[in-house]
């Protein structure tokens, strides 16, 4: 194997896969919360808000009905907020009915050491009083540094710390693929 085949990033998940693996979540969610009628289901910016949208039109495609979909910043909620470069502030979008008394489904393109979801929880706790709040992510890669997990995953994917996984939607990308790849590389 030659140094260059060895960082090239690798294709784990192609776009079939992907549309798969969000139909079957998107069956999941209704089954957990027999039917779609509590849900709101709020992206997490930037890939997290693709996914939410596209979880959502496959709810409607089978109950008929549209799911209150949204975005939820957690830039000002993360805890290594002066540890790493400036990020810009992304869009928070809570549908009309707002989040008091629903079931939340947060919808993540990664799930790694769980610090965005914990920032979540915080920006959420700040908008509102769900009846509950689920999560749904396209990867889940491991190496928690918080007791948290998804209950909703598209594929689990075991990695080493350095690995590095990137998500690619249509809406941000050119092509939808989950790739793998070696830091640095």
């Amino acid at each position: 194997m030659t140094p260059a085949s060895a960082t090239a990033p690798r294709t784990v998940l192609d776009a079939s896969d992907i549309s798969r693996a969000l139909t079957r979540i998107a069956h999941e969610i209704l089954e957990r919360n027999r039917g779609a009628d509590p849900v709101v289901l709020l992206g997490i910016p930037t890939r997290g808000v693709g996914l939410a949208s596209r979880i959502s039109a496959r709810i409607a495609a089978v109950e008929g009905q549209t799911v209150p979909t949204g975005s939820l910043d957690v830039t000002m909620y993360r805890d290594d907020i002066g540890l790493k470069p400036a990020r810009a502030l992304e869009h928070t979008d809570i549908p009309g009915d707002g989040i008091d008394g629903k079931v939340v489904v947060l919808v993540d393109d990664v799930l790694f050491s769980g610090r965005t979801i914990r920032a979540a929880l915080d920006a959420i706790s700040d908008i509102g009083r769900p009846k509950a709040v689920q999560l749904a992510v396209l990867v889940d890669r491991g190496h928690r540094e918080l007791p948290i997990r998804a209950d909703y995953v598209g594929k689990n994917l075991p990695t080493s710390l350095v690995e590095r996984v990137t998500v690619r939607l249509t809406e941000y990308d050119d092509s939808d693929a989950v790739l793998i790849s070696v830091r640095g590389a």
